[in-house]
């Protein structure tokens, strides 16, 4: 049987559920994950994309901004931004007609992926820094699984010819994850995608 309840004992409910909102609203926000302040730390010095290019890193040949969409994924989700990456710890082999190459590195410390949100003067923030893996490489190297961070297992990206969206976008088969130590991300910090980032302002030069 439904019960029904009295005006005076749904105005106390309703007080009650505003001092719970205004304690909510209050309440400081979580800290960031301290297990990434090491890598927010050894990375810092990429902010600047002149320090990343002095240490080896060099722009996506193909110079994308990558968004959902490329992937055929809703434009909703954001962005991930434009990639500098570091031949070497990335092993690359082949730019052509997919990058493609020998590197198992993992040390986010080190990472072999910088992220880059074109800004409206041209320049570029850091947003994010990642970790890619080839597939075959990895296979070789006598892993059964993929490769994982803090428990996170890293996305497998392979592109579907039966699409027009190039769902690897633009990399041979292989694993990455990304950790998002610049930009604030309310899926996760370990998402694909970032909600606060876009591609607005990238100029395909």
């Amino acid at each position: 049987m439904q019960r029904f309840r009295s005006p005076a004992t749904l105005g106390a409910l309703a007080a009650a559920a505003s001092v719970m909102a205004l304690i909510a609203a209050r309440r400081p926000a979580p800290a960031p994950d301290p297990g990434l302040a090491p890598i927010r730390g050894a990375t810092a010095r990429y902010r600047d994309v002149k320090a990343a290019l002095a240490d080896g890193y060099v722009r996506d040949p193909m110079n994308m901004c990558i968004t959902p969409g490329m992937e055929g994924q809703p434009a909703w989700l954001g962005a991930m931004g434009v990639h500098y990456f570091r031949p070497d710890l990335l092993g690359i082999t082949a730019t052509s007609p997919r990058v493609t190459g020998t590197g198992t590195h993992t040390d986010f410390t080190r990472p072999g992926v910088l992220l880059y949100e074109p800004q409206a003067d041209g320049s570029l923030k850091l947003v994010a820094v990642e970790n890619l893996v080839f597939e075959k490489a990895w296979r070789d190297a006598g892993h059964t699984t993929p490769p994982t961070f803090e428990g996170r297992e890293y996305f497998h990206m392979v592109d579907n010819p039966l699409t027009p969206a190039d769902e690897a976008h633009g990399f041979a088969p292989h694993y990455e994850l990304h950790v998002w130590t610049e930009r604030a991300n309310p899926n996760g910090a370990f998402a694909e995608w970032n909600p606060k980032v876009t591609c607005g302002h990238h100029r395909k030069t």
